[in-house]
């Protein structure tokens, strides 16, 4: 059974940590005074580290990272960005003494999802601390309730039906990349009867489809109930304008062999709006309806 943290109120303190990339400074200061508003926010001097393209070296990403998790005066941890960089953690991840509380963030922080709720541990994927301050309100407020309420968040809505059905499961998912790095590996959660749920940056047409292919060979596609796609973003062909297809035809394509219910259009991930996503809860997605597909929460995130 997924275990789910104790609620938020506001004023709580909360934790900020890097486990990935290093960030622009003046995206975080907006954003931490955004998140000031609600909460306490805390954090290591340390974060502000760099080392080649990680914000710092594992030792203290790790660190950082279990320091946040184990510590008993805050209840919510925040990722500063992704980038690159949290899979370099996941052998050295311990959680055994560790409370519950929420780790936020999403992208490259998809590897520590699904660490986690490998271990039954639910999650949320949503903005980085870099992204707060350019969220709309509808989007914060989302995920606010997530983290405060005993009521299931409100129905998100996608743009168009690729496969007509409905699909029930846990979420699990995240960036399409980083999820296939860990096929294969004891960090990936149990994905039978799950609603799988996917996005990315920067990928090209082709690179999309290798990867969905990866996954159709690993046979995820034979276990998980039903897709969900958010935001594929700056993933078209350098000579866009001569093209004949795009990242929305490959994975329509992809996504109509499958046979599995599957919306798209729906607003989270690297896109001007990401809204938050309880990984580890209970979802219904609804695809019958081609103008209005919907993905229902069945049950609150936080205890």
């Amino acid at each position: 059974m997924v275990q789910k943290p104790p609620r938020l109120k506001p004023a709580d303190r909360v934790s900020i940590i890097a486990p990935a990339g290093p960030f622009d400074r003046e995206s975080f200061e907006a954003g931490f005074d955004v998140l000031a508003r609600r909460y306490e926010p805390v954090f290591d001097a340390g974060l502000y580290s760099k080392s080649r393209y990680l914000a710092g070296d594992d030792d203290r990403r790790l660190a950082e990272l279990h320091q946040s998790l184990r510590d008993d005066r805050t209840r919510a941890v925040f990722c500063a960005r992704g980038g690159y960089g949290a899979m370099r953690l996941l052998r050295r991840l311990h959680l055994t003494d560790a409370p519950l509380k929420p780790l936020i963030g999403f992208s490259d922080i998809t590897s520590l999802h699904l660490a986690l709720l490998a271990r039954d541990r639910a999650s949320i994927h949503g903005p980085v601390l870099t992204q707060l301050a350019k969220q709309p309100p509808d989007a914060l407020e989302r995920l606010y309730t997530l983290l405060e309420s005993d009521q299931p968040a409100p129905p998100l809505a996608g743009t168009r039906a690729l496969v007509p059905g409905r699909a029930r499961g846990r979420l699990v998912g995240g960036n399409l990349s980083v999820f296939t790095r860990l096929l294969g590996t004891p960090y990936l959660p149990d994905l039978r009867g799950a609603l799988l749920f996917l996005e990315d940056i920067g990928e090209r047409p082709y690179r999309l489809d290798r990867m969905w292919t990866h996954l159709d060979l690993a046979g995820v596609f034979t276990q998980v109930s039903g897709l969900v796609l958010g935001d594929f973003t700056n993933c078209a062909e350098p000579a866009a304008a001569a093209a004949d297809y795009g990242a929305d035809t490959v994975l329509e394509e992809l996504a109509r062999a499958t046979g599995l219910p599957c919306a798209a259009g729906f607003p989270f991930g690297h896109g001007e709006v990401n809204h938050a996503l309880p990984h580890g809860v209970l979802a219904e997605l609804d695809s019958d309806s081609t103008a209005s597909p919907t993905l229902t929460f069945l049950e609150p995130f936080a205890a």
